[in-house]
């Protein structure tokens, strides 16, 4: 049986009735920038991550550059986060001339260890960037009050984490800024690139709406550089029509990691060290499953016999980011930052969408099975 590792049609086709007319609608408007589609949006999302705004944006990449931005975060500067994350993260923060500076992850929930964090601020530090990583919680309560004590900002990267819970508070609440992407393989996607920003301070908000926006408010009157960072109104109108579906989505996506436990744990494959599983999240927190992510002993052997045997996966991340080229003027070494890059060596994402069947789920772990009884 051949498993992708996400198919985003089968839930196209039950929303096909409801999007197509709306998408038309739009189109003989032609009322494509900003509007009332995207503060509808906007609206709704804001009540959904318990946050006072939110502002629609151009994509989670731009979601985390202009909320530095609106900070005035830049040369001189510097931004602690994770080297283990997507690159958009530590991207951001070189966009905008600041310098990142590393912190390890904690091996059990590959986000950002807060036992790392407070070693790592100086004079010269001026945010904090967790990543709630694979639609899982950074330990918010930790990283807020090092921000506290040395009065910095945090800017969460939710991109990965919409609906996730930190002792029943929703990502993105509970920072300075919350960060999301809604590029279509998130849990929830828009139809091509859109992003978010959360916050629950007015003045923020506002600051974000002038940013995006060239830095125009009134029209043609320029306080500060800003950008093109605008959310269209199709895209903010594909992700209202599928908000109302989320929480099914992700409670999906739970059932199908509580299957796959039961399967691997039944495989002995657990019990043989081949593979490990993500850790459950502790009493209290919602993690979302926008990855599922195994430990797989010859992680690339099987990664190649999976794809020879048509079941979808992917490394999520080959490289981290203290080991990239484009950041070598950072002089790190391999070494510097061993779980971040044992996770590196040895993670695995299987298919986790809210589509998959016991058959699918059951032809993945048979599959792995089967590779190391070869």
């Amino acid at each position: 049986m051949n498993v992708p590792l996400l198919d985003l049609k089968p839930q196209y086709e039950t929303l096909r009735a409801e999007i197509e007319p709306v998408l038309l609608e739009i189109c003989a408007s032609q009322g494509f920038i900003l509007g009332p589609r995207v503060k509808e949006c906007e609206e709704k999302l804001a009540a959904y991550c318990q946050t006072a705004r939110a502002v629609g944006v151009s994509s989670g990449s731009d979601a985390l550059i202009i909320s530095l931005m609106a900070e005035g975060i830049g040369p001189g500067d510097e931004v602690i986060t994770t080297p283990y994350t997507f690159f958009a993260t530590v991207g951001a923060i070189a966009r905008v001339g600041a310098t990142p500076v590393f912190a390890d992850i904690d091996p059990a929930t590959y986000n950002i260890d807060p036992a790392l964090v407070e070693a790592r601020v100086t004079p010269r530090t001026k945010a904090i960037i967790p990543v709630h990583l694979y639609g899982q919680c950074a330990d918010m309560d930790a990283i807020c009050a090092i921000a506290k004590r040395h009065n910095l900002l945090v800017i969460e990267d939710a991109c990965q984490a919409i609906g996730a819970e930190w002792q029943g508070r929703r990502a993105g609440s509970m920072g300075d800024y919350g960060c999301f992407s809604f590029f279509p393989s998130k849990n929830l996607g828009c139809f091509g690139d859109g992003g978010l920003v959360t916050t629950n301070d007015a003045a923020k908000a506002d600051r974000l709406e002038i940013f995006r926006n060239h830095g125009m408010a009134p029209r043609y009157y320029h306080h500060a550089v800003g950008g093109n960072f605008r959310l269209d109104a199709l895209q903010a109108a594909v992700v209202s029509i599928k908000l109302p579906h989320l929480d099914s989505w992700s409670a999906a996506r739970q059932a199908n990691a509580a299957r796959y436990a039961r399967l691997f744990e039944a495989s002995g494959l657990l019990a043989s060290g081949d593979i490990r599983l993500p850790a459950p999240p502790a009493p209290g927190n919602r993690h979302i499953y926008n990855q599922y992510i195994v430990r797989a002993r010859r992680r690339d052997a099987l990664e190649a016999y999976l794809h020879e045997h048509g079941i979808g996966c992917a490394i999520y991340y080959p490289v981290p980011l203290h080991l990239q080229e484009c950041f070598a003027s950072l002089g790190h070494k391999e070494g510097d930052f061993p779980e971040s890059e044992l996770a590196a060596k040895e993670t695995l994402a299987l298919p986790i969408y809210p589509e998959l069947t016991d058959e699918m789920a059951a032809a993945v772990v048979d599959a792995i099975a089967a590779f190391y009884r070869a």
